[in-house]
C-alpha cells in the first residue's frame, strides 16, 4: 500500500486576472499563439526542441556562435547534448549584455546586508568593473579555462564577484557550504581537482565569529593541487589569516587590476560548475553543470513560474554551497533583476530580521523554508506586522514539505491572503524545480500548481503506471536543459541514482500526489518511507499532524525496527521555547496521530529533543536521527549545521 493523503482541501488563493495578463508566461504564450496554460504544458514536453529554443529566445540568451541543434538525444535521454555546436560564455548573458543600454546598466544587480547592519549596492556596471578586476587577477596568477576554483565563503559581495570572475575566465565554480568542516572541504576540493580557493577569515553568526580560514587550512593540508588561497578579511580580526606563501589577501589580490577584461570563449556545453550533494551512503556526488544548462533552467523557473521581471528583487535565503545560492546568482542576473544576499542569521538580533530585509530592500520575491517559519511563528505575528511588506508579490519555499498550520500562517500574516506561496521542489541535479507554484492556478494549502513548463513530470505506482489521487514516485519522462550532465568522475553512480529503475525515466526519489483538481503535493523522500506491516507511510504525514499542535515547533519521524510489524514509527519532537515537556503533551500527541491515521500507525515512541539535526538550509536529516537512534555509523555529516543536535537526539526523553 502507498501512503495515504487527504485530497479534500479547499482552495485558499485564486489567481488575479490582471497579474496573469501582464505575466512573462502569458507573453510567451501570446508570442507562440498558445491558447491556455494547460496546452503550453503539453506542448513544452511533447516538443522539447521547440520549447527550449523558444525559452532561449525569450530570455535573449546570446550566443557567440549559434547552436546547430537545441538538443541531441542520440546518446539516450540520460546523456543529451544541448545547444550542440554553439559557443557561449554565460557571463556575457549575466552581465555584459545589460551594459549596452544605460537603463539596464544603471539597474541595481546586487544588494548586500551584513549581520552587523551595513548595506551596500552595486549596479550592473559597478558589478562588471569589480568582476573584471578579479578576473584579471585570476589570470595574472595563472588561472584560466577549465580550472576548478573553490568558494568557501560567507554570503558577501566578494563571494558573488569571485563566482562571476571564475565563470568569466572559463573556469569551473566549485561552491562549498560555509559551514563545512575540514574533511568535507578537502573531499570536494580533491575530487574536483581544484587549483585555488576563495575563503574568509571568519563568518558572523548571531554576534559571534565562526572561524573559516582555520578550517580551510586544515583541509588544504591534504590538497596539494591548490596553489593559491584568496582570503577575505570579513571579521576584521587583528590576527593575520595569511599563514603560508600561497595565502593572499583578497583585496590586495584585486587591487590595481584593470577594469577591462575579455570574456573567455567557451562552448555552450563546457562545464561551468560542479556542485556537490550528499547521498545517504558513499562519497558526495558532484553534479556537473554547463553554461547552457543550470543558468538557463534557473532563469526560466524564475521568469515563467515565479514571474520575476527585470528590476524586481529576489531574496532567497541560502548558502552558496546549496543549489539555491548559484540558482539565485544565475537566474536573477540572466533576467536583469536584482538579488539580495544577507550574511547572518534570519532572526538576529531580533525576530523580525528577515522581514526587515524585505522592507529595507523592497523585495518582491522572498524564498525561505517551512522549518524557518515554524521557528518564527511562536514569536508572534507582531514581528511581521511592524514592517512594510507591500512590495512582496510572492513567497517561495523549498527545503522541506509544508504543514498546513505554517503554510496558513505565511499566507495569512505575511501575504495577507493576497499573494501566492510558490512552493518549489526539485534539486541540485535538476538545476531548479520539477514542480512549482505559479500565478495561473488556484492554490490549496501546501500545494504546488504543477510541473514547471518544460518538465515532463509524472507520478507513478510501483509498476510504472501513471496515477491520480494516490501517492507514488515522482518521475520525469523527458530530458530538460538544466539536467546534470552526470556525476563528476562517476557516470555509473549517476545512472544508478536516477535511471536504472525504469527504462528511460528519471526517478527523483520523492513521494508525490496529484489531486482531483490537478494540484500537486510533495510528501517527502521516498527513501525515507516507513513500512509498517506492509503499509508505506511518509514521515511528513506524521510530522504535519504533530506540527499542527500549538506546543510543537517541529518534529521528525523515522522508521524503527519492530519484531512483528517489521517497522514502526519513532518521533522526535521539539517544543516551542515557552513549553516544557510533560506526559500530558506526549499523550495528546499520540492521540492526535491515532485520530488522524488510525491506531495501527500509532508511533512506538514520541521523545522530546532540544533540537533536530538539520542542514544550514533547514532540511531535517532524518537518516542521521535514525542512525543515532540505532547506534549505527552516521555516514557523511558534512552538511550538518550543528553537531550538538546529535547529542540532543541521544539525550531525548
Amino acid at each position: 500500500m502507498t501512503p495515504t493523503f487527504p485530497f479534500d482541501q479547499k482552495f485558499a488563493w485564486q489567481p488575479d486576472l490582471e497579474t496573469i495578463r501582464t505575466s512573462n508566461l502569458q507573453a510567451f504564450m501570446d508570442t507562440h499563439k498558445i491558447a491556455s496554460y494547460d496546452l503550453l504544458l503539453k506542448k513544452s514536453v511533447e516538443d522539447i526542441s521547440w520549447f527550449w529554443d523558444a525559452v532561449l529566445k525569450q530570455l535573449d540568451i546570446q550566443f557567440e556562435q549559434p547552436y546547430e541543434h537545441v538538443v541531441d538525444v542520440s546518446n539516450g535521454p540520460q546523456f543529451p547534448i544541448w545547444c550542440s555546436g554553439g559557443r557561449m560564455n554565460i557571463y556575457h548573458n549575466l552581465i555584459e549584455k545589460w551594459l549596452g543600454d544605460a537603463k539596464s546598466a544603471d539597474r541595481t544587480a546586487l544588494k548586500y546586508e551584513s549581520e552587523e547592519g551595513s548595506v551596500r549596492c552595486w549596479t550592473y556596471t559597478e558589478l562588471s568593473l569589480e568582476v573584471n578586476k578579479c578576473a584579471n587577477a585570476l589570470r595574472s596568477a595563472g588561472f584560466g579555462k577549465g580550472d576548478a576554483i573553490g568558494l568557501f565563503m560567507p554570503m558577501t559581495p566578494e563571494l558573488i564577484i569571485a563566482f562571476l570572475a571564475i565563470v568569466k575566465i572559463g573556469g569551473i565554480v566549485l561552491p562549498l557550504f560555509s559551514g563545512y568542516g575540514p574533511s568535507a572541504v578537502a573531499t570536494r576540493l580533491l575530487d574536483a581537482d581544484a587549483v585555488a580557493l576563495f575563503t574568509a577569515d571568519g563568518s558572523p553568526r548571531r554576534g559571534r565569529i565562526i572561524p573559516m580560514k582555520e578550517i580551510a587550512d586544515e583541509a588544504l593540508a591534504n590538497c596539494p593541487k591548490v596553489r593559491k588561497v584568496f582570503v577575505l578579511n570579513r571579521s576584521n580580526s587583528s590576527v593575520s589569516s595569511l599563514k603560508t606563501d600561497r595565502d593572499v589577501d583578497y583585496h590586495t589580490f584585486v587591487e590595481g587590476q584593470s577594469t577591462e577584461c575579455v570574456t573567455e570563449s567557451t562552448s555552450a556545453e563546457d562545464v561551468v560548475m560542479i556542485i556537490y550533494t550528499s547521498g545517504t551512503t558513499g562519497k558526495p556526488k558532484g553534479a556537473i553543470h554547463t553554461h547552457c544548462g543550470f543558468p538557463i533552467k534557473a532563469a526560466q523557473d524564475m521568469y515563467h513560474a515565479m514571474d520575476l521581471k527585470p528590476a524586481e528583487t529576489m531574496y532567497w535565503m541560502s548558502d552558496m554551497g546549496w543549489m539555491m545560492g548559484p540558482w539565485l546568482v544565475f537566474g536573477t542576473l540572466a533576467i536583469g533583476a536584482s538579488m539580495v544576499i544577507y550574511d547572518g542569521a534570519p532572526d538576529f538580533p531580533e525576530a523580525d530580521r528577515i522581514w526587515q530585509l524585505v522592507d529595507r530592500h523592497k523585495v518582491t520575491h522572498l524564498g525561505l523554508s517551512p522549518v524557518l517559519i515554524r521557528s518564527l511563528m511562536p514569536k508572534g505575528r507582531e514581528w511581521v506586522e511592524k514592517n512594510d511588506l507591500s512590495t512582496l508579490r510572492a513567497v517561495g519555499s523549498t527545503g522541506s514539505p509544508w504543514d498546513p498550520a505554517s503554510w496558513s500562517w505565511v499566507f495569512d500574516v505575511v501575504l495577507k491572503k493576497q499573494h501566492p506561496i510558490l512552493n518549489y521542489s526539485g534539486g541540485t541535479e535538476i538545476s531548479g524545480g520539477i514542480v512549482c507554484g505559479n500565478f495561473f492556478k488556484p492554490l490549496k494549502p501546501c500545494s504546488f500548481s504543477g510541473p514547471v513548463p518544460g518538465m515532463a513530470a509524472d507520478v507513478i505506482d510501483e509498476n510504472g503506471n501513471s496515477i491520480l489521487e494516490a501517492v507514488g514516485e515522482l518521475v520525469i519522462r523527458q530530458p530538460w536543459i538544466g539536467m546534470t550532465r552526470g556525476f563528476w568522475k562517476d557516470p555509473t553512480r549517476y545512472l544508478e541514482s536516477y535511471w536504472n529503475r525504469f527504462d528511460g525515466i528519471w526517478v527523483h526519489g520523492d513521494f508525490a500526489a496529484i489531486d482531483k483538481d490537478g494540484l500537486w503535493f510533495i510528501l517527502g523522500r521516498s527513501d525515507d518511507t516507513i513500512k509498517i506491516a506492509g503499509k508505506r507511510l511518509g514521515p511528513s504525514e506524521i510530522e504535519a499532524i504533530l506540527n499542527a499542535d500549538v506546543d510543537v515547533e517541529e518534529s521528525a519521524a523515522i522508521g524503527i525496527p519492530h519484531d512483528i510489524k517489521g517497522e514502526e514509527v519513532g518521533v522526535y519532537v521539539v517544543l516551542v521555547s515557552s513549553c516544557k515537556p510533560t506526559e500530558v503533551i506526549r499523550e495528546r500527541l499520540f492521540t492526535s496521530v491515532v485520530n488522524e491515521l488510525g491506531k495501527p500507525l500509532k508511533p512506538g515512541f514520541i521523545k522530546f529533543a532540544s533540537s533536530l539535526p538539520k542542514t544550514r538550509n533547514s532540511k531535517v536529516m532524518r537518516r542521521i536521527i535514525q542512525a543515532t537512534y540505532l547506534g549505527k555509523e552516521l555516514g557523511d555529516i558534512s552538511s550538518l549545521e550543528d553537531t550538538g543536535s546529535i547529542t540532543a537526539i541521544q539525550n531525548a526523553k
